[in-house]
């Protein structure tokens, strides 16, 4: 089978000659890993190959003039997001800071510097349709649609949550504005791409790791309509759809299968509610799903031989009359010992296959 058989006739729920395989990752793991192959830094798609990604996605990057002041030590994006890089012992990351909206009325919002659809690049979408053609195409990311987390990285989570509870006009009318372009991007990229989208990836995460982040209420009042418009556009082209949700997020599957949703990503095994037997039982005939490798669990604690028995225990559960794809709940992250990744996609090689 090429991937983009493998991964379709999986998320309809038939059994292809393996589980599908992704791969996703900080940039310290990514360089480890294409060192441990011999691979150059820029080698992205030797990696995949190496470890039988049989997904790819179709960037569609910012190309537009800065819109935003960029103090000293920060990044700053198209968006307005600031932020600053903090090291660790086992590498670094950049984090959210700043919060320049945080105390922004309505009159600051609409005066705040967006970008144009038109100003992102979309000329790879062609070629790169026609690279990537034996493979499962992909659009977007866990961050289109978002309205927590991209709307707390400019407002703070806290604010945001305060907003959404008291309706605040400042912080809703961000969100649409940023709906509105992202949904034009996305339903441009669409059409120069012609039929050959076979995933539309959009996110929000909807849990902690105990229960609901917000009620279902609120989410039906605020995110669910949002999340909507991606929803249908996607399917007005027949393209599924794939929701990232962190934490317990399973409460809310019933709403996203009522919206059309036919895949979830993530799935973080130690959050409630979220266990694959729990979730394979439940769901099963309804959802097909993308993840379940937990980044905070063997890949990143335990040895290699670990984490070859979590990938094992995990496809026995979620591999029988196909629905799922394998891959990490997360980003890897730095503090994944490259042989612990390594057996993790070796071992999805070994037990992933039907026969």
């Amino acid at each position: 089978m090429t991937s983009k058989d493998r991964v379709l006739a999986a998320f309809n729920h038939t059994e292809p000659d393996r589980v599908p395989i992704n791969y996703l990752c900080n940039p310290g793991i990514d360089r480890r890993l294409k060192n441990h192959y011999g691979l150059g830094e820029q080698d992205h798609e030797g990696l995949r190959q190496r470890l039988n990604v049989d997904f790819r996605t179709i960037p569609v990057r910012y190309t537009g003039p800065p819109l935003h002041e960029v103090p000293p030590g920060r990044s700053v994006d198209e968006w307005g997001k600031h932020r600053r890089w903090i090291e660790h012992e086992s590498g670094g990351y950049w984090d959210y800071c700043d919060w320049p909206l945080q105390n922004a009325d309505l009159e600051a919002i609409e005066q705040w510097p967006m970008p144009s659809p038109d100003d992102f690049d979309y000329s790879e979408i062609d070629p790169l349709c026609e690279t990537y053609a034996d493979y499962a195409i992909v659009i977007g990311n866990p961050g289109v649609a978002d309205v927590i987390n991209s709307t707390g990285m400019v407002r703070t989570m806290e604010q945001v949550l305060f907003d959404l509870m008291t309706d605040d006009p400042a912080c809703l009318r961000y969100i649409e504005r940023k709906t509105d372009i992202t949904l034009a991007v996305t339903e441009h990229t669409i059409e120069l791409a012609r039929g050959r989208i076979d995933l539309l990836w959009i996110g929000e995460d909807l849990g902690t790791q105990i229960g609901p982040m917000i009620s279902p209420d609120l989410y039906r009042r605020h995110l669910q309509p949002i999340h909507q418009q991606f929803i249908d556009l996607a399917k007005s082209h027949s393209i599924p759809v794939m929701v990232h949700s962190c934490g317990s997020s399973s409460w809310a599957f019933d709403d996203f299968i009522e919206m059309g949703v036919s895949i979830i990503d993530t799935l973080q095994p130690e959050a409630d509610r979220m266990a694959p037997d729990y979730l394979k039982s439940t769901f099963g005939d309804r959802l097909a799903f993308h993840g379940a490798i937990s980044t905070a669990g063997a890949v990143s604690y335990g040895s290699a031989d670990d984490t070859r028995q979590d990938v094992r225990n995990t496809l026995e559960t979620m591999k029988p009359g196909g629905g799922y794809a394998l891959a990490p709940t997360h980003q890897l992250q730095d503090n994944s010992p490259t042989e612990n990744v390594v057996a993790m996609y070796e071992a999805a090689m070994e037990f992933g296959a039907y026969s």
